[in-house]
């Protein structure tokens, strides 16, 4: 295959590591694969040195005007996409229907949005965002759960580290799982996310309750989901009515018991497909779920992928070797 292009939009304030993640996953894409893999350029508008929203300055290829097309065009996200530059939104708005894919991480996806290359799309963010970029352009499907969206051509991903596994994923699709697992590994990713996975750990989605004993509760589910999780046995737990303790809960945490039961139980089991060579049966029992089945039906509903495809996709590969030293050789350099 030809090497693809990669160009990545720079502007002041941009989010340093929505810049650096996706660039060290196509240099490492390229270091395993010479010319077959992405060759990465950055660009502003004028051609001039950024200072990142953390404070870092870098300095890119040259004028996003004298770019070529990209086979991969990226706009990143940052403290800078909330205050628009119009002529970069014109750029975008004359640029981005010809690159092959249109990829925004984090609020990058407001600078799509104000081109008008996400109406009609489904798309997501960081959290912090998608409810200001859901209200300000009603034509966007707005989803805020995953990590990242495909919808054709345009890809969009939720904060700083969603785009690493956003990146991760479209090497995959380009050069195959063996090369984005020895990506993953060389840059120590914990393995690499499905999209459809939730921005939030269970524990980090719900809010924490504020009760003692309903804190107790949270604590108890995390640490034995493969206990009697039921509604009593946890109102029990709480020292309370099961009506009480269903109504307090979800009034604190912000979900149901068994939504939050449900969202423990398919993280810990997805953590042992990953992580472990337990069998699926073992494995749900040591979730909760007594049989294969159960497990089953919980990682459809959630993940849209049975257990035994989900272990196949992202549980380590064999054989595939180190890294091996592989470093960003993309046009981003970098002052303190």
């Amino acid at each position: 295959m030809p090497q693809r292009n990669v160009l990545v939009v720079l502007y002041d304030a941009v989010q340093s590591l929505d810049v650096t993640g996706p660039v060290e996953v196509f240099a490492g894409a390229e270091q395993a694969h010479p010319g077959d893999g992405y060759a990465i350029r950055t660009a502003s508008l004028d051609g001039a040195p950024v200072r990142t929203s953390s404070g870092l300055t870098l300095v890119p290829d040259g004028r996003l005007v004298d770019e070529p097309d990209a086979d991969v065009l990226i706009v990143p996200g940052g403290d800078g996409s909330r205050r628009i530059d119009p002529r970069l939104t014109e750029w975008l708005r004359e640029r981005g229907p010809r690159a092959g894919r249109l990829v925004s991480v984090c609020s990058g996806a407001l600078l799509l949005a104000e081109a008008g290359l996400l109406d009609g799309r489904r798309v997501t963010s960081h959290w912090v965002v998608c409810e200001q970029l859901a209200r300000a352009y009603p034509a966007v499907e707005v989803d805020p759960d995953p990590i990242y969206v495909r919808d054709g051509n345009l890809a969009t991903s939720a904060g700083v580290t969603a785009g690493i596994d956003l990146a991760l994923a479209l090497v995959e699709e380009d050069l195959g799982r063996d090369t984005a697992q020895l990506i993953a590994r060389h840059l120590v990713v914990y393995l690499r996310r499905p999209g459809n996975q939730a921005q939030f750990s269970a524990q980090l989605a719900a809010q924490t309750a504020q009760r003692e004993p309903l804190r107790e509760v949270q604590q108890w589910i995390s640490e034995h989901p493969d206990a009697d999780l039921t509604v009593e046995a946890l109102a029990a737990r709480a020292r309370l009515s099961p009506r009480h303790f269903a109504r307090a809960f979800q009034a604190e945490t912000g979900v149901t018991p068994g939504r939050y039961v449900e969202r423990v139980r398919v993280e810990h089991a997805r953590r042992l497909l990953e992580d472990s060579a337990d069998g699926v049966a073992q494995i749900s029992r040591a979730c909760g779920y007594g049989t294969p089945e159960a497990l089953r039906r919980a990682f459809v509903k959630t993940l849209g992928q049975s257990p035994v495809e989900y272990r196949r996709r992202f549980a380590p590969g064999v054989g595939a070797g180190a890294a091996g030293g592989a470093g960003s050789r993309a046009g981003v350099r970098v002052r303190a």
